[in-house]
């Protein structure tokens, strides 16, 4: 093991010296994101004092990036409140008046990743041909009615037939292709037009699932996955507000940018004598006994920690598990984290001087004919555009000007975030005109895009249950370490948060807020039992 520096940053001010002295349980959190700022804001609510946040980015924040570009706030992450009706993310944005300017228009009940209900979609095809409204509709009705069926599995215990290889990309290609081809109305052009839809709306479905394919979507457990009631809201001055709301209590000491984290040692597998903090300023009764955890940062310093909240997203945990956890982690656990499913949603933002679009167009569907009997929607690396399932057109034009945000997930949004500015901007405009048939579009003034993927500290943009995982995974991911709680070793060492780790609102902010709370509970339960206050005392 690699020696390194215990900090004694934590005892240099008279108020951390005389914490210490009241035996404050010491919390490291890892993770500035949703879920870690919340941890903190309730830990330091309910009287804990000695917390540390260590965030290995620059910035907070985490999957939450607004960037301001001109007039508009662009939402690289996080952009909608997904249901309103007991929503905590959306009560935090409503009651500090961060919904002041979302407009009607905005306040979404239908697809979510529209950024307007009002308007047509425009299915658009390779050919530069505009798919007809009513043939739009007609398939909409049939597309929705095989999605329903998807949910019955797990909400209505429903088995799952050998032939769908328990995917919902798999049962949906196949029971909504042999209804198209049974249809004794439709010409050949008409199923032909129809099962090209069938692939483009997969596309969009595996880029809100963040899934490479809805064909590793697991299809026994797609219906857990529970949507609060109410419309999506846009948060117009950026979803990074909410994020500064939650850090605003927070002191400056407490969170440590720039702060990537090596190793977490615990259950007293750090004991080497002199690594421990030095105790030759307490007497007897004073002195600390030995951290059962110690968090060793990238920089060779190590904090020692009674507990420590993990709040690093299902991608990281995936590429650092063994090496991340010392002793590493138990094997169920680890299971847990290789079963989840976590892929790349990137957005790809365009400005225009000028509309090219007509004013009722509310996106620009890619419909490509030549995919309409393809089983596998996977492309290779060259032909990555091929995943953009489309373009949404940002509302207002008053806020945005004229902007298109457009979508690609899985491998193909990897390959993408490899390519520069230009080389994307002109493959967009390309398909732009392909589609639209308009050879006339002029390359965007301006260009945006994410790459979550690529991104050491997040890999990824949020989890979803692949097949062969199930709900009892996310909570053996959730459940702190060391499990067994007759054991003589201090329990809640290492805790668990995130999107990833709840199971009913997995994949959302607000599913990532709920976890940081829990966590955070579950510290307070644990010194607040049998005590006369909430104060923790060790």
């Amino acid at each position: 093991m690699q020696s390194c520096e215990i900090s004694s940053d934590s005892t240099d001010d008279p108020l951390s010296r005389a914490l210490h002295r009241q035996r404050q349980p010491r919390i490291v959190v890892i993770g500035a994101g949703l879920a870690g700022l919340v941890t903190v804001k309730t830990l330091l609510e309910n009287g804990f004092a000695n917390v540390t946040v260590l965030e290995a980015a620059d910035r907070i924040g985490g999957r939450v990036q607004s960037i301001r570009q001109g007039e508009a706030t662009l939402e690289l992450g996080a952009t909608w409140i997904h249901g309103a009706n007991g929503n905590p993310i959306y009560h935090l944005a409503e009651d500090n008046g961060l919904l002041e300017h979302t407009t009607e228009e905005e306040r979404s009940v239908g697809r979510i990743s529209l950024y307007a209900k009002n308007g047509l979609a425009h299915y658009q095809t390779n050919n530069g041909k505009r798919i007809p409204k009513d043939l739009v509709e007609e398939f909409s009705d049939l597309y929705n009615e095989v999605y329903e069926l998807t949910q019955e599995f797990f909400q209505n215990g429903k088995p799952v037939g050998a032939e769908s290889q328990n995917s919902v990309g798999i049962f949906t290609r196949d029971v909504v292709r042999k209804k198209i081809m049974l249809d004794p109305y439709d010409s050949e052009s008409t199923k032909k037009l129809k099962l090209s839809m069938l692939q483009q709306y997969l596309k969009v479905e595996s880029c809100e699932s963040s899934s490479p394919s809805m064909d590793e979507v697991s299809l026994s457990e797609f219906g857990e996955w529970t949507e609060i009631p109410g419309a999506h809201h846009v948060i117009p001055v950026g979803f990074i507000k909410v994020v500064e709301i939650l850090a605003q209590d927070i002191p400056n000491r407490i969170l440590r940018l720039s702060k990537p984290v090596r190793r977490i040692h615990w259950n007293g597998s750090f004991q080497d004598a002199k690594e421990i903090p030095d105790q030759a300023d307490h007497n007897q009764d004073e002195r600390p006994s030995p951290p059962p955890v110690c968090v060793e940062c990238e920089d060779g310093e190590c904090l020692p920690a009674d507990h420590v909240i993990v709040t690093a997203s299902l991608g990281v945990l995936k590429k650092a598990h063994e090496t991340l956890f010392s002793p590493g982690l138990p094997q169920d656990k680890a299971q847990a984290i290789q079963k989840l499913g976590i892929s790349t949603t990137d957005k790809i933002f365009l400005e225009f001087a000028e509309p090219f679009w007509s004013p009722e167009c509310n996106s620009i569907q890619f419909v490509w004919e030549d995919e309409a009997q393809l089983e596998s929607l996977s492309y290779t690396k060259e032909l990555w555009y091929r995943k953009i399932c489309s373009f949404d057109v940002l509302y207002p034009p008053e806020r945005y000007g004229h902007m298109l945000s457009g979508w690609i997930c899985g491998e193909e949004a990897l390959s993408m975030e490899t390519c520069d500015d230009e080389t994307v901007a002109e493959i967009c405009t390309e398909l732009l005109r392909k589609f639209t048939g308009n050879q006339n579009i002029p390359k965007p003034r301006r260009i945006l895009r994410s790459s979550w993927g690529s991104n050491p500290y997040i890999r990824g943009s949020y989890s979803f249950t692949q097949v062969g995982s199930s709900g009892r995974d996310v909570e053996k991911l959730a459940e702190p370490m060391p499990y067994n709680k007759n054991t003589k070793a201090p329990p809640l060492q290492v805790l668990f948060a995130g999107e990833a780790t709840h199971r009913k609102y997995y994949s959302t902010t607000h599913g990532a807020l709920l976890s940081g709370q829990r966590e955070a509970n579950r510290l307070i339960e644990q010194y607040s039992l049998g005590a006369e206050t909430t104060k923790p005392d060790v």
